[in-house]
């Protein structure tokens, strides 16, 4: 569970973007790695976290 950094509530995970925002781009060598990173919301005061999990992480790090 993540906690917000404003105010320290739980935040509502799982969220995506459409409209074409958010590819995360890695340019390593001549290869391109891209992934789409996830949104988390806090129900609180509205701040809006973003962050790349799982295998879409081990991705972009190797």
């Amino acid at each position: 569970m993540r906690k917000c950094i404003r105010c320290g509530a739980d935040m509502e995970e799982d969220f995506s973007f459409t409209g074409g925002f958010g590819n995360v781009l890695r340019k390593k060598g001549f290869s391109m790695k891209a992934v789409y990173p996830k949104a988390a919301l806090c129900p609180k005061c509205g701040e809006v976290s973003i962050y790349v999990e799982g295998e879409a992480l081990e991705k972009l790090t190797k």
